[in-house]
């Protein structure tokens, strides 16, 4: 079973920046197509990033521009640089395969203080 083990969550005020990694196991990791996904309150998760093995990209319109997605298959490493936060990003980070393996990592919480 795959384990997807998300970091670098935090707070921070509007108009700042982090970077989230999200680390998982397994072989498959360097030809399956990665996504970032976050779930706020009250909403349903969602698809904000994704990158393909070969590293094409491909960003919600909310956040284009302002999120780079990457990855470093060797060390099954997915990242997300979030620049210029909104209060509206707030919400729980996970990373996954696109689509979605069954199984899903803890999570890392990002707040943004308007």
């Amino acid at each position: 079973q795959v384990q997807l083990v998300e970091s670098g969550g935090g707070l921070v005020q509007a108009g700042g920046s982090l970077r989230l990694s999200c680390t998982t196991s397994g072989n498959a990791f360097r030809i399956v197509t990665m996504g970032w996904y976050r779930r706020a309150p009250g909403k349903e998760r969602e698809l904000v990033a994704a990158i393909t093995s070969t590293g094409s990209t491909n960003y919600a319109d909310s956040v284009k521009d302002r999120f780079t997605i990457s990855r470093d298959n060797a060390k099954n490493t997915v990242y997300l640089q979030m620049n210029s936060l909104k209060p509206e990003d707030a919400a729980v980070y996970y990373c996954n395969r696109r689509p979605p393996y069954n199984t899903w990592g803890q999570g890392t919480q990002v707040t943004v203080s308007s």
